[in-house]
């Protein structure tokens, strides 16, 4: 693999992790199984010969779990297994809601770095500020002790109205404080940001479609709205996918009332059809939508049913491909199966659902598609059926069987790359920088008004950056060239800012700084009187 793959090694690994996280389209909800393995079948009277006759104890339950997994496996890549322990985790990103004491944190120094107090949560509530070290949970030390996510999620977590005692250092007062919290219903937010990019032109962030994401959208363009939005950029780009139910409400928002959202259709399951039912509140303005291989399910849904009624443009690059839906069963212990029974197709009746019949290949796709150039060059993209499919409006061509094509291209930026850059990334130095430098300058960026102040006045200036470059050769990583520190100290100082803006203004600091540098936004801002000549007269 090339020098350019191995810096964006750590992005795409994630990306196809956080597809596999979040690759359920539900249609209803869970319906009992009684005994999965049950009745006279091979697996009930091969598990009776191991029990009898076996040479060793054998653990039972993990044998079983291996033996449905690799059942599934051989169906599609999306029928999966969630044992009864993961299956609250697993739900709770599309649920909307979890029940904890409401902080964001990272890990930071083998220390809980609180990262902010979400809004409304009991931690906010209580005064815990962004910042504060968590040191100890009840009686149990958890700083310095090589702690990981899951045990925070562990000893933070549990059932509303439950009470935690936490110690919390302060740098700021140089104190340790003692705070009891009962924890409560904090809410999990799919929209990450909304803001006006001019003054005519709102952008929306959708990062997952779960059971609150309509809501949240709804108010997101309202208050968007009172700034005289005329024009959306909606950016489902890294977006895995989520609920149908809930794609299709958002696209109820943007078509006219009567037109075909999608299709559902499977061998058991008959042709199913959902169309957009009541007035939406943007059906007529001029609309963009953003999307990447990340971009799966019910981001493609979205897309695939604005580009085949010709409503809105696509900009990026193509998505993921991922067009079977899940059912979910429970099984009687409290575990589940989430199994594809049907595929779902866009209004102008194409299934957007990537080959799998190598299923090695489709789990590397991702990767394939930036070592074959696909990424950084638009001309690479394949036709995947040849069996053209046309646009409901203006009898575009457009094509099925591997996700959805954008109108336009925006190539993959590797024009900061450095092997300086890969190994900081590889180490997540950049973050870690990020949170020391706001803690020594906290009093002074958090005198900045305002977001919008912070982001056209403040700067990473020379000495913070050779901060940072000392900061990541004392961890271990080689001193850079001068060609290496041409390459990437823009994007390593845009990052720095960004991210000390996510820690005073969550992901609406984040997204405001890094749009800066977003070709993907620049292109939909200057292809956006094209999108009114060609979508929207006469919608």
């Amino acid at each position: 693999m090339s020098n350019n793959f191995n810096k964006w090694q750590p992005f795409i690994y994630a990306l196809v992790l956080s597809i596999g996280l979040l690759l359920g389209i539900f249609l209803r909800p869970a319906t009992s199984i009684q005994s999965f393995m049950g009745g006279k079948n091979k697996f009930t009277e091969l598990f009776s010969i191991i029990q009898q006759s076996y040479v060793d104890t054998v653990n039972f339950e993990g044998l079983e779990q291996d033996a449905i997994n690799d059942l599934l496996h051989g169906l599609d890549p999306h029928s999966v297994y969630i044992p009864a322990s993961d299956l609250k985790v697993a739900n709770e990103q599309l649920d909307g809601n979890f029940e904890g004491i409401g902080v964001e944190f990272n890990i930071v120094n083998d220390t809980i770095m609180v990262v902010a107090a979400l809004n409304g949560g009991p931690s906010q509530e209580l005064g815990i500020l962004s910042g504060d070290r968590i040191i100890r949970v009840d009686s149990a030390l958890v700083a310095g002790v090589k702690i990981t996510s899951e045990r925070v999620f562990k000893l933070l977590r549990g059932k509303g109205g439950t009470k935690v005692k936490v110690s919390i250092y302060r740098p700021s007062s140089k104190a340790v404080l003692p705070f009891t919290i009962t924890r409560g219903k904090i809410p999990i937010f799919s929209i990450d940001a909304w803001r006006m990019l001019n003054k005519e032109t709102g952008y929306i962030k959708i990062s997952r479609f779960a059971e609150n994401t309509h809501e949240e959208f709804i108010k997101a363009f309202e208050e968007l709205k009172k700034d005289d939005l005329k024009n959306l950029i909606l950016d489902l780009r890294g977006n895995p996918g989520g609920y149908l139910s809930t794609a299709i409400q958002l696209v109820d928002e943007l078509l006219d009332d009567h037109k075909l959202i999608v299709y559902t259709e499977g061998r058991t399951k008959p042709r199913s059809e959902y169309n957009a039912e009541t007035g939406g509140v943007f059906e007529k303005g001029k609309l963009v939508i953003l999307i990447d291989e990340g971009s799966a399910s019910a981001s493609e849904i979205v897309s695939g049913a604005i580009q085949d009624w010709d409503r809105g443009m696509i900009i990026g690059r193509r998505s993921f491909g991922k067009g079977l839906v899940q059912e979910p069963y429970g099984l009687s212990d409290g575990s589940a199966i989430r199994l594809t029974v049907a595929r779902y197709y866009t209004p102008s009746g194409r299934c957007i659902q990537k080959d799998y019949t190598d299923k090695d290949l489709y789990e590397h796709d991702i990767i394939n598609r930036y070592e074959n150039g696909e990424l950084e060059n638009g001309d690479k993209l394949a036709i995947f059926d040849s069996t053209p499919f046309y646009t409901k409006k203006l009898h575009r061509v457009v094509h099925a069987g591997g996700g959805i094509m954008p109108d336009y291209f925006v190539p993959i930026d590797t024009s900061f790359s450095s092997a300086f850059l890969s190994q900081v990334v590889a180490n997540a130095l950049i973050g870690k920088f990020a949170y020391d430098y706001l803690d020594q300058n906290r009093k002074a960026i958090s005198s900045i008004p305002n977001l919008k102040i912070y982001n056209e006045a403040y700067q990473i200036n020379a000495d913070a950056f050779q901060q940072f470059l000392n900061f990541a050769i004392s961890s271990g990583i080689k001193a850079p060239s001068a060609q290496e520190i041409k390459r990437s100290e823009g994007f390593i100082k845009l990052q720095i800012k960004a991210l000390i803006a996510r820690q005073l203004w969550r992901d609406q600091g984040y997204y405001a700084v890094i749009q800066k540098e977003d070709k993907a936004i620049q292109l939909a801002l200057q292809k956006l009187a094209e999108v009114q000549k060609l979508f929207t007269s006469g919608n």
